[in-house]
């Protein structure tokens, strides 16, 4: 079983297939992760995310250390990811990683749940449940600032939603797997549903695609 969730930053698709995940006991990858490593390494070299080989050469010598750290969830590397995600090549190399934990989960798994951009429509277009999470781009940028707020007190709004502005540019607007809902994904619009009511809708679906609703 692979639940693919797919949506813009900050649309609440962690929280929730991070929740979702361990409810059904499966195992759990955020995709985004992966170009956020990416992203970290090319910064930490001093060289340009948006430079193909700097990218490339990254992707390919990723570690599992690499994945670990509060600084991937800095602003300025949620940029560099949304870089370097823009370039084939870098996607050729992480795409084959997410599909073999997809479709074999370590750990004896029964199934996966994916978080990403582009889970329902490239990486495993067959997943037989897909959401994807939308919300404003205000609403999103609010999230996020408050969770900036608690670490670093002079946040500006103003910046996190420019920055949000031009990642969700970025990301509709790339030639290889652009964000875009798959024509089978559910739509879950989260402006006005708190985390709890969001998992709470998705449960319920897995629950009667699965043949379990009472």
């Amino acid at each position: 079983m692979i639940i693919a969730i797919d949506g813009p930053a900050a649309s609440g698709k962690g929280t929730l297939a991070r929740r979702v995940a361990d409810a059904m006991d499966y195992a759990y990858l955020d995709t985004g992760l992966l170009y956020r490593a990416t992203g970290a390494k090319v910064l930490a070299s001093n060289a340009d995310p948006e430079d193909e080989t700097a990218a490339v050469g990254a992707a390919k010598n990723l570690s599992a250390d690499d994945l670990q750290g509060e600084e991937l969830r800095s602003e300025e590397v949620g940029t560099a990811a949304s870089k370097v995600a823009a370039i084939p090549r870098v996607r050729e190399v992480l795409l084959d990683f997410q599909r073999s934990l997809a479709t074999t989960p370590p750990g004896g798994k029964h199934g996966a749940v994916l978080d990403g951009r582009d889970i329902g429509t490239v990486v495993c277009p067959e997943a037989p449940i897909k959401f994807y999470l939308t919300a404003s781009v205000e609403e999103r940028a609010n999230r996020r600032f408050k969770q900036l707020q608690e670490k670093n007190p002079a946040a500006i709004y103003e910046r996190v939603l420019k920055e949000l502005e031009e990642r969700d540019a970025r990301d509709s607007a790339r030639d290889v797997a652009p964000l875009t809902m798959a024509k089978d994904a559910i739509h879950i619009d989260t402006d006005r549903l708190n985390a709890n009511a969001v998992f709470d809708a998705v449960m319920a679906h897995i629950r009667t695609h699965m043949g379990e609703d009472d």
